[in-house]
């Protein structure tokens, strides 16, 4: 990626246009440690009629998931790097950020579409994204997923390298980043915890949040316990396969 489009992308400011269709628009972020069923619960969602589905903007190359390739408009708006400078100059994104070279960001466009279809805004984001989304409005909706617990967690990820298993290496960066998130998480006070156990109760549970947020902050306070301790066992575990 270049300089300019990098440099362009940190040095990022919302339109205030933007940022009152953030602030009059219900916006719903999932959040979760890799494998603990975001995009699952997002679809779920969605299949509900309730929500829009926030695509979000990319300058990375489409890839090929379960043998299908991506495809624009509906897993990203796949565009180049010429385009993306075009529309951070433009304020046209609500976000910007850049990870492993390549740009990602969600427009004002997108949430005009939910607005105007009377529906609630819905995608999954980094931390970082939903960082930007609170900062311009606390009405919008955070949700973190969670897995059961650190050995569901580890089967679900072995489940999806196959036969051959997970590669050490790749697993204990994927440990050290749900650490980073678990952890960052847990210092912001607008995060709600999901445990994705049973998935028609964590869709549910998601749904009643997106709708009625400010009245889960008791249930949220245990949830945020099981955060805790899943957070500490993935700590656990990562230092003893480093000295091992």
């Amino acid at each position: 990626m270049n300089q300019d489009l990098a440099q362009l992308a940190a040095q990022y400011k919302i339109s205030l246009d933007t940022t009152n269709l953030v602030r009059s628009t219900p916006i719903v972020l999932l959040v979760g440690v890799s494998g603990a069923g975001k995009d699952t619960i997002k679809h779920h969602l969605l299949q509900t009629g309730k929500y829009h589905h926030i695509v979000s903007h990319t300058t990375r190359q489409p890839r090929e998931n379960v043998g299908v390739m991506e495809q624009d408009g509906v897993e990203y708006h796949f565009i180049n790097s010429d385009k993306a400078q075009s529309m951070l100059k433009n304020g046209e994104f609500v976000e910007a950020n850049v990870y492993s070279g390549n740009l990602y960001g969600t427009s004002a466009a997108e949430i005009e579409l939910a607005k105007q279809e009377g529906k609630i805004a819905l995608t999954d984001l980094e931390i970082q994204g939903v960082a930007e989304y609170k900062a311009i409005s606390q009405d919008v909706v955070a949700l973190f997923i969670l897995p059961p617990d650190f050995e569901e967690w580890q089967r679900r990820l072995q489940e999806r390298y196959g036969v051959g298993g997970a590669d050490e290496a790749d697993m204990q960066k994927r440990m050290s980043t749900a650490i980073a998130e678990l952890k960052e998480a847990l210092e912001k006070p607008y995060y709600h915890f999901i445990i994705n156990d049973n998935l028609d109760e964590a869709v549910e549970a998601a749904d009643e949040i997106a709708h009625n947020g400010n009245n889960f902050d008791r249930v949220d306070r245990s949830f945020r316990a099981w955060a805790e301790k899943l957070l500490s066992d993935l700590s656990s575990h990562l230092e003893v396969s480093r000295h091992a």
